[in-house]
């Protein structure tokens, strides 16, 4: 059976995490798996992603029935197996969603944070599960934790290994949305549509100057805002959108 199965409905593909019985921890057969979708993820015809687990869980990390073998060698477990998988998501130049349906802990948790989107099922808990057990973050954890809720919250959360609930994720700006536990698939799937209908272009370049955001001064941001609207103008959904703007019409963005 996958670790990981991918279906899509129009153009929105889903990407699920497949081991429900240890509710979808890491493996390295699953990170090739996520690379391998994510890649699925780059055809034209999938303009956006939503990312979930199989039954009661998000993701809780690490197996640690796996890691035993690896402790050995984390560094080079972690460069091969859980880089590629965080680069995988940022390099898509489409919105990624997870739909945290259950406990989200330590990688899984970074996993989480690095999609552009979270909404989370009213059950769902966060939990930054490395300090419990002697570990710093990984998987991009303390970047993108840090990038959501800010320093000093990052920094006194990740310490104290603290069960985050959906509600107090929705407060911090953790998730932009908590749904019933029911209605979290649903909900994701009319989210997911909502973004494929936008000029993918757009939110692809957009991201690409969010995240270069992070380290440049103001000088190479204009300059990096320029260049890429310059890209921007260069597609069929620029033109289509001022042709609608001018016509007083709702516009109809195909993702070119």
């Amino acid at each position: 059976m996958a670790e990981v199965e991918t279906t899509r409905d129009g153009a929105v593909l889903t990407i699920t995490l497949n081991r429900p019985d240890v509710l979808n921890a890491f493996t390295a057969d699953m990170h090739r798996e996520l690379v391998g979708a994510f890649k699925e993820a780059r055809e034209p015809e999938v303009r956006a992603v939503v990312v979930t687990g199989a039954g009661r869980g998000f993701c809780v990390g690490q197996d640690l029935n796996e890691f035993g073998e690896a402790a050995r060698d984390i560094a080079g477990r972690l460069r091969r197996h859980y880089h590629p998988t965080v680069l995988a998501v940022r390099e898509l130049e489409k919105p990624v969603l997870a739909a945290v349906n259950g406990p989200a802990a330590g990688a899984g948790l970074s996993f989480a944070c690095a999609c552009d989107l979270r909404l989370a099922a009213e059950s769902a808990t966060f939990v930054p599960a490395f300090i419990n057990i002697g570990l710093v973050p990984d998987m991009g954890g303390t970047f993108f934790v840090r990038r959501l809720v800010g320093t000093s919250r990052a920094f006194e959360w990740m310490t104290s290994g603290r069960r985050l609930s959906a509600a107090e994720a929705l407060e911090w700006g953790l998730v932009s949305e908590v749904v019933a536990d029911d209605r979290l698939a649903e909900r994701a799937d009319e989210r997911a549509a909502e973004l494929a209908a936008l000029p993918t272009r757009g939110i692809g370049l957009t991201k690409r100057l969010f995240d270069h955001a992070e380290t440049a001064t103001l000088d190479e941001q204009l300059e990096f805002e320029a260049q890429l609207q310059a890209a921007a103008t260069e597609t069929a959904d620029f033109r289509e959108g001022v042709s609608a703007f001018l016509e007083k019409r709702e516009p109809n963005f195909e993702g070119r």
